[in-house]
């Protein structure tokens, strides 16, 4: 079932070999990440175009997971492909102890959208290592070991990354040291026993301090936090929050760090995220949206204290593919025509005119929906036993993803709350499409609930 129009036929594929061959050979040999492997059964995604993907017999899915909320500029938009292919025909790979254009002409292009004050890219080959090389530049730059970040959070899979993060994903990786964690605000699910926005804050930031106190001040080099938490839940921070935490963390002499990975470049209908709340960090972390992943690439943005501090010091840090070539020119490719292309602006409407209030008006019609919330191109509805905060069941929340798929709608499910995370190129017709799949979805459940335990299996 076709979604989009103007999507072009799914492309041939090597005749050689039938789809049911190919996810046979996957099975065979790829090792897939955060899976049990006997159990997966993988989609057979062979084609996209803008917000839309195609499998291997040719039907058409909206793609509002943006696969892992990453492509920003869509699938496949022609002008990063003709970047790359450009760069292909000049210089596919250099070390990044030369200077090479295309690394200049990225770095240049992405501390113009950042704060005054920022005029250093370090290059990373994605968003953990960009978090690695944060935490690493906080602790030499302040001398201090602890670095402390919210349990309701995701940061990357290496060393530091993971253990700054805060979900589940951490408990098998705990091997670096230096790292404590707090609760942040979440009000629907509050740790403060807050009834309002404005407690939540007051309280959250209180406990920010006491752990800081509790810690010692001389010892914790940085504060990390995703500006959006992502994974977590799309937790928008409430107001005050944030300038907050700034306050704080300029009291007690800490860096602080905003994970932009996910919610940067676009995502929110900013180029960052703490755009929108008024607040500049000390340094950036960004991957993701910077080329919406056509070739890895990620990095931190360093405040000028932070990078002269470097001037006479050895930075005790470095990538083989630091910089590289290729993904460089997707960056360059990527940022001019998001700019050309007003499509930040676009994911800024999307989210105001249409997708933000299309999901309130299905919290309206469905009980379940315990809570709306995000920015731009970058929202969560949040899944509840009606009445209560009883997570709905892994089941349900199956189902839904489930007839949403089988309806031509891929959605990021996570825990009991279904994101919808398009590219910033999503159309208003393609969004009304989505949300009318979704709003079936929700109903289907609610009309047929599980029943028995062959149901649920």
């Amino acid at each position: 079932m076709a979604t989009s129009i103007g999507v072009p036929a799914a492309p041939d594929t090597d005749i050689s070999v039938t789809p049911d061959e190919a996810i046979a050979l996957d099975r065979a040999h790829v090792f897939h990440s955060w899976s049990a492997q006997g159990a997966l059964s993988p989609m057979h995604i062979t084609g996209g175009s803008g917000s839309t993907v195609w499998d291997a017999q040719g039907k058409h899915y909206l793609d509002f997971s943006s696969q892992l909320v990453n492509v920003n500029i869509g699938h496949q938009h022609p002008a990063v492909l003709a970047g790359i292919h450009q760069q292909t025909d000049i210089l596919t790979t250099i070390a990044p102890g030369y200077a090479n254009l295309a690394r200049s002409r990225a770095a240049k292009l992405i501390t113009d959208r950042a704060p005054d004050g920022f005029s250093k890219v370090f290059f990373t080959n994605g968003g953990a290592d960009a978090n690695e090389n944060a935490i690493r530049m906080a602790r030499e730059f302040t001398g201090r070991p602890k670095v402390l970040s919210g349990y309701r959070s995701y940061h990357g899979n290496t060393g530091a990354a993971i253990n700054a993060t805060g979900d589940w994903r951490r408990l098998p990786n705990e091997y670096a040291t230096g790292h404590v964690r707090f609760f942040t605000p979440y009000l629907l699910r509050t740790e403060f026993w807050a009834t309002t926005e404005q407690e939540e804050t007051q309280r959250a930031l209180h406990h920010l301090e006491r752990v800081i106190q509790s810690e010692g001040a001389a010892s914790i080099a940085a504060i990390l936090l995703e500006t959006v938490p992502g994974t977590a839940g799309i937790l928008t921070p409430p107001a005050g929050y944030l300038p907050g935490v700034r306050e704080i963390a300029d009291r007690y002499g800490i860096v602080l760090i905003f994970d932009e990975v996910m919610a940067g470049f676009g995502r929110t209908g900013n180029w960052f995220a703490f755009e929108e709340y008024g607040v500049v960090p000390d340094l950036i972390t960004f991957a993701k949206g910077v080329n919406s992943g056509y070739i890895p690439a990620g990095g931190v943005i360093i405040s000028d204290p932070i990078a002269d501090f470097f001037s006479d010091r050895v930075f005790p840090g470095g990538l083989t593919y630091s910089g590289h070539p290729l993904a460089m020119a997707a960056i360059v490719a990527t940022l001019e025509t998001m700019a050309a292309e007003d499509i930040v602006e676009n994911a800024a409407s999307i989210g105001r005119e249409i997708l933000g209030p299309g999901l309130h008006r299905l919290a309206g019609k469905h009980p379940m929906i315990a809570q709306v919330r995000g920015l731009g191109v970058f929202w969560a509805a949040e899944l509840t036993e009606p009445g209560t905060l009883t997570p709905t069941p892994p089941a349900t929340m199956a189902r839904i993803k489930n007839y949403c798929l089988d309806h031509g709608l891929i959605v990021f499910q996570a825990d009991n709350r279904i994101h919808m995370v398009p590219p910033c190129v999503v159309t208003a017709h393609e969004v009304e499409r989505a949300l009318q799949i979704l709003d079936a979805a929700l109903s289907s459940v609610t009309a047929s609930p599980l029943s028995s335990p062959e149901e649920t299996s």
